[in-house]
């Protein structure tokens, strides 16, 4: 029986920064995948992984993602990296985030870093607006920057069924990577890989049984 619903928030509840990085590769003539390859190189220890755990500061990550990058053949500061992550909130998946909470525990695990504003990392007022709203809404926001654990580490999904006091077999996992959901499907839970909002949606309401949309 599923009493709680843990959701990733970039790439689920906003539109992929991926598709961010993919446009900045394009307009600056760097190979498809480019940036995505430098984050996937040494995940554990690279700069990407250290911010955030909050282990470096902005300057630091700054200075040694040109060094990760200048290694794997172009030089790209990491602050221009940092400007691509915040996306554009999906209305349909907070309309079935309202509609989840009123039956369910709901609760959010992002990897984030501490740049922009808020848990969403927002570049400006109005989307920082945008994102504290749908945040109100989880009964438990976990982010990596505050916690010093990032997915896929294992415990901070051990973390969040601790501080909501759930069992992770009763409990959905959503999320936009595959390496994230693996922890939480070896944990117990159920898992649902949102490519786009409709599929996911529709996975999520014949696992809970009720209309989210």
């Amino acid at each position: 029986m599923i009493k709680a619903v843990l959701w990733d928030f970039g790439g689920v509840f906003t539109t992929s920064p991926f598709d961010n990085f993919s446009r900045y590769e394009r307009e600056n003539g760097l190979p498809a995948n480019f940036l995505r390859g430098i984050n996937a190189t040494n995940p554990d220890s690279n700069a990407w992984a250290r911010f955030e755990r909050s282990e470096i500061d902005l300057d630091a990550f700054d200075r040694l993602f040109e060094t990760e990058s200048r290694a794997a053949g172009r030089p790209v500061p990491g602050r221009q990296i940092i400007a691509l992550l915040a996306g554009q909130v999906r209305p349909e998946m907070v309309i079935a985030l309202r509609r989840c909470r009123e039956q369910f525990v709901c609760g959010c695990i992002t990897n984030n870093v501490a740049a922009g504003s808020g848990p969403g990392m927002a570049t400006d007022p109005e989307r920082a607006d945008e994102v504290a709203e749908v945040m109100s809404l989880f009964h438990l926001v976990v982010e990596s920057s505050r916690l010093g654990l990032r997915k896929p580490d294992p415990e901070i999904y051990a973390h969040a069924c601790r501080e909501l006091a759930i069992d992770p077999k009763e409990t959905v996992y959503l999320d936009d990577l595959g390496i994230n959901l693996k922890p939480a499907r070896a944990m117990g839970m159920r898992t649902i890989k949102v490519s786009a909002a409709g599929p996911a949606l529709a996975e999520l309401e014949t696992l809970l049984g009720i209309p989210l949309r």
